[in-house]
């Protein structure tokens, strides 16, 4: 017996994703090695594989299905295969889908050999195809679309259908269904057509926006750069205008302010002079050059008060402490 495995993640709700994939009849639309999916009953169906150039068929009848959860089948003729299809909710809007296979090679041991030979990797290889072009014809499908007719990805370049390598039984069947009929498909390539080319104005108009939004934000960035630098070049201008000053400053010999920058001290008169304010008073004596103690004409005598100090003095604080009366001012 040998076991295979695929499993791929579709971007549609999960009730969606299960409803498409009851549709059997429908895989060789889209799928490449599924040759035929007919019908005997709501339960019982034939299908028709091609592995290898060479073609396999069984009958299988339908077990364990679970709504929006799980399909399951056996053979009851041809080939001796089970299988299982899991869905699994990830999201609103994906579903992880796990196929589990298990079938028992052909023609005895020769079939196992095939299997060691490395026919094992190539049919999960071809499993994995098969998968993947389902979840294209659900993501190209409509939201919500129930029918895979709906999907665009039908009747694909490399489907059995557009091969033309579809059996027999499988194209009687689809001469009987309403919406195989020639006008139909018509309609049906309109309506695919029409929505094609909604979808691709959408797109323009889409793409227009984002340029132009884009076209904003750079326009902005643009003003943003231009301010930095005109700031940038504000700040460069002042810093130069201080460092000139600074320098124009040091350079600069000052003048000495004849008030409080002379030797004399503050409100000296001439610069440099040594004896002080009081000398800037008075003026000079006509040869003052030869004598600069003699520069200035001598200040007249000034009436002082002489105290006579043989006389004691003392406080009233004292004087009332010794009991003297003092008497009033």
């Amino acid at each position: 017996m040998a076991e295979h495995y695929a499993s791929v993640i579709v971007h549609a709700p999960v009730h969606q994703v299960y409803e498409l994939f009851t549709h059997f009849n429908d895989f060789p639309k889209f799928m490449r090695f599924v040759k035929e999916v007919t019908y005997y009953d709501d339960r019982r169906s034939h299908w028709v594989v091609q592995v290898l150039g060479r073609h396999f068929e069984w009958d299988a009848v339908n077990e364990d299905w679970v709504s929006d959860k799980q399909v399951g089948w056996r053979s009851t003729r041809g080939l001796k295969n089970t299988g299982k299809v899991k869905f699994q909710a990830l999201g609103p809007n994906r579903t992880m889908v796990d196929v589990y296979l298990c079938y028992f090679p052909p023609s005895g041991p020769l079939g196992v050999l095939g299997e060691n030979l490395g026919i094992n990797t190539y049919f999960e290889s071809l499993l994995q195809e098969e998968l993947n072009n389902f979840a294209r014809m659900v993501e190209k499908a409509p939201t919500g679309a129930l029918d895979p007719m709906s999907s665009h990805y039908l009747f694909h370049g490399q489907s059995a259908a557009a091969t033309n390598t579809v059996t027999k039984r499988q194209q009687a069947s689809w001469e009987s269904d309403p919406r195989m009929a020639p006008q139909a498909l018509a309609e049906r390539k309109v309506r695919i057509t029409e929505e094609e080319e909604r979808k691709y104005q959408e797109l323009l108009v889409y793409e227009a926006e984002l340029k132009r939004k884009a076209g904003i934000e750079h326009k902005a960035m643009e003003e943003l750069h231009e301010q930095l630098a005109r700031e940038a070049e504000r700040r460069r201008e002042e810093q130069e205008r201080v460092r000139t000053a600074l320098l124009a400053a040091s350079t600069e010999r000052r003048v000495p302010d004849p008030v409080y920058n002379t030797l004399g001290g503050r409100n000296a008169s001439l610069d440099r002079t040594a004896l002080g304010d009081k000398d800037g008073l008075r003026e000079r004596y006509p040869a003052y050059q030869q004598d600069p103690m003699m520069a200035r004409h001598p200040a007249k005598a000034k009436t002082t008060l002489k105290l006579n100090l043989d006389e004691k003095l003392e406080s009233p604080w004292l004087l009332s402490i010794r009991g003297v009366q003092v008497p009033p001012p």
